[in-house]
């Protein structure tokens, strides 16, 4: 598709045109579509916290249990501010929450990992696709909650923690490489299921995806692209910790 400010190629993130805080109080469906993405990011930082703490229990030293706790922190720390924007825009953030938690809830209870190595490779590569999608959501927002949203995906640590812990294991045991590339594709098709399913069921969002007559938008082909991106870096992950995608 082809957003009416210049054409992202098939390996950028669309760049934004120059946003306007105006949309937010004149449009109310575009309101309601920041709204929704604010208050899924914010489950989402919820969830990831939980489950930070539950792999926690699955870490095999203390000092990997410190630090999974350390990083579950920092994800907790991230909502806060997500809700006083949801508040700001005259919106109760708990509210805002609700309709994501089912499905988040269910992508987690399917996705639920075996061991330690299976969580940390579900974390890195889901952490990762959740925070391209958003981005590339994000180039379609004013100023403000663009900037807001980035800053809510910055990565508190456990990427390179993850990639460092899994290389090493699957250095002690090949045969551990095999089972973990098996269980990061069924991942990736399940969240790429997800993140179509957050889109698409909640009508703001995907008026917001599609744009307005005073702002940015993908068309169908736009959206594909979109997608396509999401594997290739899924691809560039699982490449990063040592597995075939």
């Amino acid at each position: 598709m082809t957003p009416s400010s210049p054409e992202a190629t098939s390996d950028t993130v669309p760049q934004p045109r120059a946003a306007a805080e105006p949309w937010v109080s004149a449009d109310p469906v575009y309101r309601e579509a920041v709204v929704d993405l604010l208050g899924v990011i914010a489950y989402g930082e919820i969830s990831a916290f939980e489950r930070l703490v539950e792999d926690a229990r699955l870490a095999p030293t203390l000092q990997d249990k410190v630090a999974i706790a350390t990083m579950a922190t920092a994800e907790f720390g991230k909502v806060a501010r997500l809700h006083e924007r949801i508040v700001a825009l005259g919106a109760d953030p708990f509210e805002a929450m609700a309709p994501f938690r089912p499905v988040i809830d269910l992508f987690h209870t399917n996705t639920a990992p075996s061991d330690w190595y299976e969580g940390l490779v579900k974390a890195f590569v889901g952490d990762g696709l959740a925070n391209d999608f958003y981005r590339e959501i994000a180039a379609y927002l004013d100023a403000d909650t663009r900037d807001l949203v980035v800053s809510s995906l910055e990565d508190s640590g456990h990427a390179a923690f993850a990639v460092d812990r899994v290389r090493a294991a699957i250095a002690a045991d090949h045969r551990l490489g095999g089972r973990l590339a098996l269980w990061g594709r069924r991942f990736m098709g399940e969240a790429l299921i997800q993140a179509q399913r957050v889109a698409a069921d909640r009508d703001a969002l995907s008026a917001l995806l599609s744009g307005g007559v005073d702002r940015p938008g993908l068309d169908l082909a736009a959206l594909g692209r979109m997608f396509t991106r999401l594997t290739e870096r899924h691809t560039e992950r699982m490449a990063e910790l040592g597995l075939a995608s």
